[in-house]
């Protein structure tokens, strides 16, 4: 495939594991300069309190091929985020091709139970540290996007248009807003020659979700039998693959405003995940999880 992004810079907020880490690898191998954002590196983790580090990001972005540069960052904190432009502007004099805002930061808040019973310090700090974090960095660093023509802005997100109710408010709530941001940032970039989309993977195999089901990449069939529909799972580098493509791509203007998934990125530019399938969690959802259709009863591989 070559580089088609060489020369370019992305920026990738929230870099430090999970999408983010896998978009900004594939960004990398497809030649792009990345700078990694997030709060936890080698020396100092975030109050999330997970091993994985933006510096380990990085390092995996040059051994892609491309150029990883992790930049230590609270995306809640505006000095913090005016020093990460300001490495953008030294390191590259200003250039930014690519923002993927991927900050999320609320994996401790999450709380699958009514509203009202939830706890509210902990509901309204999920949403700062999503949709506030976001704000933030797009304020700073939309006016680097926009120095040049043709610059593309990816919002990362938990479920496309079509998504029913997660089954908690808070959670739903964000998620649906960073949505509308891609619909909403599509206008606000069209004069500027830019483009914005949302995306989002299906069934995720992160690291933390791995963990939650007690296996590892090597081994994950083994969730299945705790969680049929984990058969349908898929890599973060899944998505991270169709947004390189994405980014790659000099029609991209065409979707300005839409919500993409790693399934519909995988229609429109073949992307396979790292196993070589091609998991479509879009069909699987409507063929299966929406009509109760037992798992165990459907070929998963006509859907991979």
């Amino acid at each position: 495939m070559g580089k088609p992004l060489l020369d370019k810079v992305a920026v990738v907020t929230g870099g430090t594991r999970g999408a983010g880490r896998a978009i900004a690898v594939e960004l990398g191998a497809a030649g792009a300069t990345v700078f990694v954002g997030g709060r936890t590196t080698k020396e100092n983790r975030s109050p999330i309190g997970r091993a994985e580090t933006i510096d380990e990001t990085a390092e995996l972005v040059t051994a892609a091929g491309g150029r990883g540069i992790a930049i230590r960052c609270d995306f809640t904190v505006p000095s913090d985020v005016d020093a990460f432009r300001d490495r953008v502007e030294s390191e590259v004099d200003g250039r930014l091709d690519v923002l993927v805002d991927d900050v999320w930061g609320g994996e401790l808040d999450v709380e699958f139970v009514p509203f009202w019973e939830a706890d509210l310090d902990r509901q309204l700090g999920m949403w700062r540290n999503s949709m506030e974090a976001h704000f933030v960095a797009l304020h700073r660093l939309l006016p680097l996007v926009i120095r040049r023509p043709g610059g593309l802005v990816v919002e990362v997100t938990d479920g496309d248009a079509d998504s029913p109710y997660s089954g908690m408010l808070a959670y739903d709530s964000v998620k649906a807003a960073i949505r509308r941001l891609g619909y909403a940032l599509a206008k606000e970039l069209e004069p500027h020659g830019g483009t914005a989309v949302a995306v989002t993977p299906g069934f995720l195999r992160s690291e933390q979700m791995l963990e939650n089901f007690g296996v590892t990449e090597e081994n994950w069939r083994d969730a299945v039998a705790k969680e049929p529909h984990y058969v349908m799972s898929e890599t973060p580098h899944y998505l991270g693959r169709g947004v390189a493509a994405l980014a790659a791509d000099p029609d991209r203007a065409r979707f300005a405003g839409q919500s993409l998934s790693s399934w519909s990125l995988m229609r429109t530019y073949g992307v396979t995940d790292l196993d070589g399938t091609k998991p479509d969690w879009g069909r699987w959802n409507t063929d299966v999880v929406s009509t109760g259709t037992a798992p165990t009863s459907v070929d998963a591989s006509l859907y991979r």
